[in-house]
This record gives structure tokens, sequence and C-alpha cells, in this order.
């Protein structure tokens, strides 16, 4: 069963109703295999569009320990098809089996894999954006910052495909998982590490939190690490509000603190890349939704291809 018996007209309805809150369509492709691993699987909405459609990413939660593609929001993905968008869902290795970035490289090769059914499932490949929350706003982040992981000269055609992003919509995402970088944006130690995700996340032990490995993979593992001027905008919702936090504060307020989301706009201004933040509390929050955001900069990157199309 496919989801095409959600005409136009009754989704459009369903969405203002808030009726598709809690109808969820039916995947057009539903668990493909896009990796080795039992979790390397997605599922895909095929946008109702005659022409090749722009792409949204979901990256679960759940401190890549738990969690799993089924929590896409129905009403999030009613109002991306309604505007003709393509959706993937995506499973990842979780720490159980793998320490990072095993769970990045997952969802990146997930990304790569769609690219290269791009012309099968009618996906512009050139408009992607990535969405979730907290894990899954992380791994966006990361995807969204680090250097391309295509490897033209692999063996692997999936692994040849591009893991660059049009622009990003996370809620409650971790900038850095560092317990040096929350120190120093005002969230005292101890405090990523008291968090169950901590070890298994980094593949260390208590007596290693200190040390210098661990540092390195804490920078490896920060989508803040790498942050360039050629990286694309960013909008970040935030639960929580900026309240000052201490060593006893409430491990979930400390990993989920709108703080990660100021240091990256304060970054992320300083590169003259456009950054969208919202928080709770927050004065004179910025009126812009995150499906508004996405669309803008697909519109921004079809004008900037249709200008200049050696850019296609």
């Amino acid at each position: 069963m496919k989801h095409a018996w959600l005409g136009a007209g009754i989704l459009s309805a369903l969405v203002a109703s808030g009726v598709a809150a809690q109808v969820k369509p039916v995947p057009d492709f539903a668990d493909v295999q896009y990796g080795p691993h039992s979790r390397n699987v997605l599922d895909f909405w095929r946008a109702k569009s005659a022409a090749a459609a722009p792409l949204v990413l979901y990256i679960h939660g759940g401190g890549f320990r738990q969690g799993d593609k089924s929590s896409i929001s129905a009403k999030r993905l009613a109002e991306y098809l309604q505007e003709g968008f393509a959706v993937a869902a995506i499973n990842y290795r979780l720490t159980s089996v793998a320490p990072a970035p095993a769970q990045y490289l997952d969802c990146g090769r997930a990304l790569q894999y769609l690219r290269m059914r791009a012309k099968e499932w009618n996906i512009d490949r050139n408009l992607v954006a990535s969405t979730g929350s907290s894990a899954g706003a992380g791994t966006s982040m990361w995807l969204a910052f680090h250097d391309d992981l295509a490897d033209p000269t692999s063996e692997d055609p999936i692994l040849r495909q591009s893991t660059r992003l049009t622009v990003i919509a996370v809620d409650n995402g971790q900038s850095s998982y560092d317990p040096r970088f929350a120190e120093e944006i005002g969230l005292p130690r101890p405090n990523f590490e008291r968090h169950p995700f901590f070890l298994p996340f980094y593949g260390i032990r208590p007596e290693e939190i200190d040390t210098p490995a661990a540092y390195k993979r804490y920078e490896e593992a920060a989508p803040i690490t790498y942050l360039t001027k050629d990286d694309p905008p960013a909008h970040l919702s935030y639960n929580r509000a900026d309240e000052a936090c201490d060593a006893n504060s409430n491990v979930d307020l400390v990993v989920h603190h709108p703080r990660l989301g100021i240091a990256l706009q304060q970054r992320m201004d300083r590169l003259g890349i456009e950054c969208v933040l919202r928080y709770r509390g927050q004065p004179d929050p910025p009126n812009v939704e995150p499906l508004a955001f996405i669309k803008s900069h697909f519109e921004r990157a079809r004008q900037r291809r249709t200008a200049s199309p050696s850019a296609r």
C-alpha cells in the first residue's frame, strides 16, 4: 500500500485540520537497505511532482543508543509532502554496535545511496535538507559542516556520491559533545560525561575521559570543528531556556541547552552563514518556521543554479 491514496487536496485538508498529526502515509519504499548492517535501512516517500523533487532527510534522536526512523512526525511528514518534497527517514547503527563516527558515516552513506537513486526516485540531487532532534540534529550538523565524504575512486558506487547539504533545520541539537567546549560556554563540568550516551558514543572508559586520545575523539565528533564559510545555512530550535547551569543541573538540560546553539550561531555569524536560532524565553525570537526556512533555501539554490548553469 502506498501513500497515493492521500491526494494533494486531501493531504492539504488533513494538514490544515491537524488530522495529519495522527495519520502517517505509508512509505513508497520501506526498510530499503543502504548498507551492510541490519540497521542500515531507510524509508522513502516519493514526492508528487513531475519535476525532480527536493529531498528532506529525517535522522532520529535517542542519544545514539536508541530510537528509530518511525519517530518522524506525521505532521511534518505531511507538510513536506504537501510542499512537493520527497522524504527519507534513516536508521543507523547504535553505539551498542559501534562508537562514533559510525552513526555519522551511516547517515552519510544513506544520503549517498539516495543520490545514487535520484533519477529512479525523481529526486533533485542538488536540493537536500537534513532534519532531526538531539542526536539526529547533531548528526545533521556534522554532515552539513564536514568535508564531502564522496570518494570518486571508490569501487562502491554509493561512496562516489556527495554528502553535501543545501540546508539544515534541527531541534535541540549539539554543536559539540566535548565537555571542555560545554564548560567554555557556561555548562560547568561534570556535564556531558554524566549522560549515559557519553562513554558508548566515544567508545571510552571513565578513566579515559580526560586523556589526549579522548580529546582527539571529542574534536572529531564535534560538528562545530568542521565549520567553514562554504557550509549550508541552519535553523536551530531549542525547547529549553538559556538558564544558568551548575555541576548538579539536570543532565537533559545540559545536553540540550540553547547555549550549544548560541555558540554555533555566533560562529556562523562571523563566517557570514545564515543561522536562525530560537529557544524558550528568547527576547524577540525570529519569526521563521523551519519549513519556511528550508523552502527559502531550496528556492535560493534553484535561483543560483538558473543563474549559473555550470553549477548544476
